[in-house]
């Protein structure tokens, strides 16, 4: 009795803090975590279907993704996970709701007008960028290469907004950091089965989340009200053409209007959360990914410079009259002109740059593994059982480190193995998952490229970097492949 007396004083008094209740949550986890190993084990041993089930076999990913594709939806644990941070946006929905969200993104990543509107808005960014890392090497100054441009860019392309998170101090945007911790917090509940309880009493990881969630909508809902209130004073002008606007956020503003699409102001918000998660996140970290990659080979990175003396020779002769014999121009002039020949045609011609993105989606894919929810009981094509309710995953990292899937050199980065004949080749989307593949295609593919070759044609033509020496270099784990430290690195301004 006295013992209970003793707990129900614990429980009651002001001085439980979160330490306690952290440390309390920790060690109620490992037990479970033991209870559910003990369990597999002893299901293992009645020799019944998987419950969970890591895949890494094209066929396999193909059954899943493409052949039985409705049988293997986003699944129940994967919303509840989610939600709260993506809502029923197209990647945390599933039904008529994703059917709803793909039939539009497609259609509008297909349009030429939003086409032409991102190549300026990505090559814009990106001069501001060189600019910055260039006059960073006058000084010696080492920079964190995250890449917050990203954000720039996706909020000028998906909601025609300036974030201003790109400036000579390469600052943290409140808005970036929220959307950081708010994924941290999600990618945690996974692998986390008493995340209830923190959230419960608000603590650690989950009392930060709310906070990130607080920021997030607050900046969503703001910039919704802003854009609805300048849509209808476009309207009320009688130069209504001159104030079209081409973002994304715009168009489902004016889908928004008719009833039957069912948009409210909440999933305008996910459709936000879910495009700044798509583009910033994924483009982010492989772009930072690459710069590791040509930083470490520097045979990779002579080989993309070459190719862009090469073109930029070549599409000047086309474009303007060209003196290779020109006294040499101030920086800034030379980063102008050579922008100018990249447009959404010409970067298409560089190949080995396009070579060297895809290999390092290879070995570092912006979306490590995917989930899976199992709705009927299935046979996958290797014979492995899965039962309804189970949890299927396929890792695309894992797929790109394969030998049986690319050869002895699976590990090694290697651009060339792209290339038959000189001739650039794709492969299955099955054994090359990074955009996903089958019905759920990431729509955003075209123009992801397109983010990256305009922005690392123009910063590996005129920039070289340096890493700093001994600064660690590993993935954080989050649902994109971020880097835990950043990439520290120095900037030397290459030959002219």
């Amino acid at each position: 009795m006295e013992r209970v007396n003793q707990l129900s004083i614990f429980l009651s008094s002001s001085n439980i803090n979160e330490y306690k209740i952290e440390l309390s949550i920790f060690l109620i986890s490992i037990v479970l975590i033991n209870l559910c190993l003990h369990a597999q084990m002893e299901s293992k041993k009645c020799e019944g279907p998987e419950i969970m089930a890591f895949h890494r076999y094209p066929a396999i990913v193909e059954h899943i993704l493409k052949t039985n594709f409705s049988n293997y939806p986003k699944g129940e644990a994967f919303h509840t996970c989610m939600e709260e941070l993506l809502g029923v946006g197209i990647f945390n929905s599933d039904g008529d709701m994703w059917r709803q969200h793909r039939k539009i993104s497609s259609f509008e990543f297909a349009s030429n007008n939003l086409r032409n509107f991102s190549t300026t808005v990505f090559r814009d960014y990106t001069l501001i960028l060189a600019s910055i890392l260039h006059q960073a090497s006058t000084c010696g100054k080492q920079i964190d290469m995250q890449f917050q441009m990203i954000l720039d860019s996706i909020c000028k392309v998906g909601f025609e907004v300036e974030i201003g998170s790109l400036a000579h101090e390469l600052p943290n945007h409140r808005f970036a950091k929220a959307c950081d911790d708010a994924t941290s917090t999600v990618t945690y509940r996974f692998i986390n089965p008493l995340w209830r309880l923190k959230k419960f009493f608000n603590v650690g990881s989950e009392a930060l989340f709310v906070q990130s969630i607080q920021v997030i909508d607050e900046f969503t809902y703001s910039l919704i009200n802003i854009r609805k209130a300048e849509l209808q004073g476009a309207k009320a002008t009688y130069n209504n053409a001159n104030n079209i606007k081409h973002d994304i956020l715009s168009r489902f503003i004016e889908l928004s209007e008719n009833p039957y699409n069912n948009l409210t102001d909440k999933s305008l918000r996910d459709v936000i959360i879910n495009f700044v998660l798509a583009g910033r996140d994924t483009t982010g970290a492989t772009l930072s990914w690459f710069i590791y990659m040509i930083a470490v080979n520097p045979n990779v990175a002579e080989k993309i410079y070459k190719e862009l003396i090469t073109f930029k020779e070549n599409q000047a002769k086309e474009i303007i009259e060209y003196d290779p014999e020109e006294e040499p121009k101030p920086f800034a002039e030379r980063l102008a002109q050579f922008a100018s020949l990249l447009t959404y045609d010409s970067l298409g011609k560089l190949s080995y740059l396009h070579a060297t993105i895809t290999e390092t989606l290879r070995l570092y894919p912006g979306l490590p593994q995917d989930p899976k929810g199992v709705l009927k009981e299935d046979v996958l094509p290797d014979g492995t059982k899965v039962r309804a309710g189970g949890l299927g995953v396929y890792s695309s990292y894992a797929m790109g480190r394969m030998m049986y899937n690319w050869g002895l050199d699976a590990t090694s980065f290697n651009p060339d193995r792209w290339f038959n004949k000189e001739l650039f080749q794709s492969e299955s989307p099955f054994k090359f998952a990074a955009f996903q593949a089958g019905p759920r295609t990431c729509s955003g593919k075209d123009s992801a490229y397109l983010q990256m070759k305009m922005t690392l044609a123009i910063l590996c033509r005129f920039l070289n970097f340096n890493l700093i020496p001994d600064h660690p270099v590993k993935y954080k784990m989050m649902t994109t492949l971020n880097m835990e430290h950043g990439l520290k690195l120095t900037v030397i301004a290459g030959q002219s």
